[in-house]
């Protein structure tokens, strides 16, 4: 790797430490092609980016943001998890290191605050942002449906009276 290629790498980790909500490193233990490759897909699926990066790049890349803690985690062959979502990354990471020992969660930062390993799999159980949001908003659309069936009820009340009263006419 030429100088060129080293800032434009830095760079680019630089811009995706200015960008996301999380990050989590790793240590790779002997991991496959296979495993290397199932584990990135679900990190995609997940909305999230999993880069192995030189050590010594990424602790250029982490400094003047607020990912500056992760510098004591970089050594190794470690790979740098990252997502908008806070949660994303951790648990694609975590779901993943329980199926194999091949990986190793080191720990992670979600800006300023630094996580442990038991850190990131608590950040790992919590629901996703998008998990959040459709709480939310089965919250806010529970009122509004039951306003609905209220408003609904007496007048199908009424309509089987009618009908009853008919019935008996006829």
């Amino acid at each position: 790797m030429d100088r060129s290629q080293k800032a434009e790498s830095v760079a680019s980790l630089n811009a995706v430490f200015n960008e996301v909500g999380v990050v989590v490193v790793t240590r790779n233990l002997g991991m496959t092609v296979a495993q290397s490759t199932d584990l990135r897909n679900k990190i995609r699926e997940a909305g999230a980016t999993y880069k192995v990066a030189k050590n010594r790049l990424a602790k250029l890349a982490i400094k003047d943001t607020s990912y500056e803690g992760l510098g004591e985690f970089l050594t190794g062959p470690t790979a740098i998890a990252a997502s908008v979502d806070p949660v994303a990354a951790a648990k694609a990471v975590v779901d993943f290191a329980k199926t194999t020992d091949k990986i190793e969660i080191v720990g992670g930062s979600m800006g300023t605050q630094v996580l442990t390993p038991e850190g990131v799999k608590a950040l790992a159980s919590m629901p996703s942002l998008d998990e959040l949001r459709a709480k939310l908003i089965g919250l806010v659309q529970a009122p509004a449906t039951k306003i609905a069936q209220l408003s609904t009820a007496p007048a199908a009340k009424l309509a089987r009276v009618f009908g009853a009263y008919a019935k008996e006419a006829a």
